[in-house]
């Protein structure tokens, strides 16, 4: 079965260089486009689609207002945010929106379709070291920064009494932006295991993917700007 790719972008020419490099790849397809983010909702009603390239700066309905309804939906593709900027503050808020991972629209054509690949087997967060930067940059703006966390900020610390220790351990090193190999290799545990602890975390926190559970730590202060929360 080939991967299934939305390309959502107003510059024409960029979707263009986007699905040449795409339709060279024997286990991907383009099956949709679209100039802005409510054309890609219209679009989506009638198309199956798997992963969406999705751009952020663009009329009528930007990229992360569309990655917040499209991510909503129940069985909703996987997003992928294209950007020009790194740390831009629009991935961020995409990042919250839902979407899996960012990247940056000058990337290599190996990452862009490594990344495809990643964002569509749920099982690893696009750059990690990259989102953590994010984070790092953006934190502020989370709930519970400078302890003005209110409601939000504690219902997601009573979310991780429902961890194990080890899970929590876990937790704590996706969200400083390790891979499984790299967790095993701390722990001292096989990365099947690892794979199994990442996917209990992520079903009792109720989350999407990786890139959920670092926002999730660093709401509940388990990961602050520049290192380990307290």
């Amino acid at each position: 079965m080939s991967i299934r790719v939305m390309l959502v972008d107003d510059q024409v020419l960029l979707r263009t260089g986007f699905r040449m490099v795409l339709a060279a790849q024997p286990d991907m397809e383009v099956v949709a486009e679209a100039g802005d983010g409510m054309e890609a909702l219209e679009v989506l009603a009638g198309t199956e689609v798997d992963v969406i390239l999705m751009d952020v700066r663009m009329p009528r309905l930007d990229g992360v207002e569309a990655t917040r309804r499209i991510c909503a939906r129940e069985g909703a593709p996987k997003v992928l945010i294209l950007t020009t900027f790194d740390l831009d503050e629009y991935a961020f808020s995409a990042l919250k929106a839902g979407a899996g991972g960012f990247m940056l629209k000058d990337v290599p054509p190996g990452e862009l379709l490594a990344a495809i690949r990643a964002v569509h087997s749920g099982d690893a967060v696009v750059a990690p070291s990259t989102t953590r930067r994010l984070l790092d940059r953006f934190a502020p703006m989370l709930p519970g920064a400078d302890g003005a966390g209110g409601v939000s900020g504690a219902r997601a610390s009573a979310q991780l009494e429902r961890l194990t220790g080890r899970e929590r351990e876990v937790m704590l090193l996706v969200a400083q932006g390790l891979s499984n190999g790299e967790i095993a290799a701390r722990l001292v545990l096989s990365e099947a295991t690892v794979k199994t602890h990442v996917g209990r975390i992520l079903t009792k926190l109720g989350l999407r993917d990786r890139v959920q559970v670092v926002v999730l730590a660093y709401e509940t202060g388990l990961v602050r700007a520049g290192g380990v929360g307290g």
